[in-house]
């Protein structure tokens, strides 16, 4: 049988440490465009409560984030061992494509894929460079993309990169500003032909189009005055938190029931972060269903020190933990992983992963 698998993984993280009490001196605003009068460490440490985010990472300013995907994809392809020239396609995921970091114009032609093509010196005009705007689920939208390729023998060898600069997309006046942050991970997804089955077991992907299209959206500034972009990311935290609590662990449930898996088959969760307190309800409420107790480190967690990477963030947390680089988390031969994202439009997806034995 022909198996979908991750031959070699790669992230970039930039060097910008952006703790919170870089925000002590922002003017946020609330919804209804009034100045919110509470000091700003006050504003911070509550943020830190709720969310757990300590410090996140933001690009320089001499970088795009087309640039940060090549970093990303160059450490996956050389772990990978795989000839650049017979890559068939490049999936990226992201929501802005490269932005300007003056102007905070966004600029998605070219492409993202087909700079990172550009960027890698591939000739190969055979080699299809597609772009996934499928919101924070993108990189995992990619990587099913991809899956479907290898299984229709439409591609052996594919790249798929989440990768975004949301630093340059946020409205300083904005509380949920400090969510977000910088970066990009990697993979390669190779045909690997064996007797048993490894590699992406099952998938699923979910697609809201309903009032839940505006939980995530683009908009003015919530300053009046502001003289900045008119395109900042919008977010109605408390729709979002419900939302998730409510979708996630049920499609997490049909995924599983549909894979004739038991949850306890599962030993790891990396889900999509952008809220700790979120992920733990969420994990909580998985297992619940389930008449279970979470175990123990089962959801490797990056919020805290990275943030809010968005399509970066599970195939970063998948490096971190290949490479040894999240402890006490591993993977270990024959291990089942869950990879799940929620997040703009709203889409739900989850790809069920085995390693090899």
């Amino acid at each position: 049988m022909i198996n979908s698998v991750i031959t070699g993984s790669g992230h970039y993280l930039p060097n910008r440490i952006i703790k919170n009490d870089y925000f002590h001196d922002y003017v946020f605003f609330d919804e209804n465009g009034e100045k919110i009068l509470k000091p700003g460490d006050e504003i911070t440490q509550k943020f830190e409560e709720i969310t757990e985010i300590r410090e996140r990472r933001y690009v320089e300013d001499d970088l795009l984030n087309s640039d940060i995907a090549t970093f990303a994809a160059k450490k996956a392809i050389e772990e990978s061992g795989v000839n650049l020239e017979e890559i068939d396609y490049i999936i990226v995921g992201h929501n802005f494509g490269d932005i300007d970091p003056i102007g905070k114009q966004i600029d998605i032609m070219p492409s993202i894929s087909a700079k990172v093509k550009h960027n890698l010196g591939i000739t190969n005009l055979k080699c299809k460079p597609y772009d996934m705007t499928f919101g924070c689920p993108g990189w995992i939208e990619g990587l099913i993309l991809a899956h479907q390729f290898i299984q229709a023998s439409i591609a052996k060898k594919i790249l798929v990169i989440g990768s975004d600069t949301l630093s340059r997309a946020v409205d300083p006046h904005d509380r949920s500003a400090m969510i977000f942050a910088d970066g990009a991970g990697a993979v390669i997804l190779e045909a690997k032909e064996d007797d048993y089955k490894y590699g992406i077991l099952n998938y699923d992907s979910l697609s809201y189009t309903g009032p839940e299209l505006d939980y995530l959206k683009n908009g003015k500034s919530l300053n009046p005055d502001y003289k900045g972009s008119i395109k900042n990311i919008r977010m109605k935290g408390r729709k979002v938190y419900e939302f998730v609590l409510k979708n996630v662990p049920p499609a997490l449930t049909d995924l599983l029931t549909a894979s004739n898996l038991d949850l306890d088959d599962i030993d790891k969760i990396l889900l999509h972060q952008a809220n700790a307190k979120m992920d733990h309800a969420m994990i909580e409420r998985l297992y619940k269903s389930y008449g279970k107790k979470a175990p123990e480190n089962i959801d490797p967690m990056t919020v805290q020190f990275l943030g809010n990477t968005s399509v970066a963030t599970v195939p970063t947390m998948f490096d971190l933990i290949a490479k040894g680089q999240l402890q006490p988390h591993q993977f270990n031969a024959n291990d089942t992983i869950i990879m799940a994202s929620v997040g703009a439009t709203m889409n739900v997806n989850a790809v069920i992963y085995k390693f090899k034995k």
